[in-house]
């Protein structure tokens, strides 16, 4: 059964180090967890959710860093990463207008870097669905494509296509047979069940 709620956290979400920028803007409710900004942030961006996640986040209260995200075994150094489960974890004991700012990595082995930032604590548009997409710049990097490294080269032989190059036939093959880094439609984005997706991981 869906909560009630009465307002809606807006969120701006920015991959690092690309240019120009890749970005979105979201609204999702304010009884959000993690995971369900998780979910909302993957299939807003383009990903496909098939790795790992975390978010990076100050405590309003501690002012310590917490890690949130899927709790693994995996140590870090001489240490085991405690990470908090996302789904135990709301947005609005993370976010608030004094504490806008987290980050929020995709993938450990590419890697993919994100700041995300509360815009804004907005009341619901009853004549509104959430969570809903209401800005943002193109595409995001095909998944597994070798961080941003692997992104340039392939978005700098798509400027320069070369048909009867045998690396670029290939890469357009591993590409489904098309990719347009500069495309983005709102109107194309579908928002997932959070519930539903949880259940895929147990």
């Amino acid at each position: 059964m869906a909560k009630r709620y009465n307002q809606v956290y807006q969120f701006r979400i920015e991959l690092r180090e690309i240019e120009p920028k890749i970005w979105r803007v979201i609204q999702v409710p304010e009884t959000y967890s993690f995971w369900d900004l998780h979910v909302a942030i993957q299939d807003a961006m383009g990903w496909l959710d098939c790795h790992l996640h975390e978010f990076t986040v100050t405590d309003p209260i501690t002012r310590k860093k917490l890690i949130i995200g899927i709790p693994t075994d995996e140590e870090e150094g001489f240490f085991i990463k405690e990470t908090i489960p996302g789904w135990k974890v709301m947005i609005a004991d993370g976010f608030s207008k004094r504490n806008k700012k987290a980050y929020y990595c995709y993938d450990f082995g590419d890697d993919w870097q994100h700041i995300i930032t509360l815009e804004n604590i907005l009341p619901k548009d009853k004549e509104q669905t959430y969570p809903r997409c209401i800005a943002g710049e193109r595409a995001c990097p095909p998944e597994d494509c070798g961080s941003t490294p692997g992104y340039e080269e392939i978005v700098d032989m798509l400027k320069n296509p070369e048909p009867d190059n045998e690396e670029y036939q290939e890469m357009m093959k591993w590409l489904g047979g098309s990719y347009d880094p500069e495309h983005f439609d709102c109107n194309e984005i579908f928002f997932d069940d959070p519930e539903e997706r949880l259940k895929t991981i147990f």
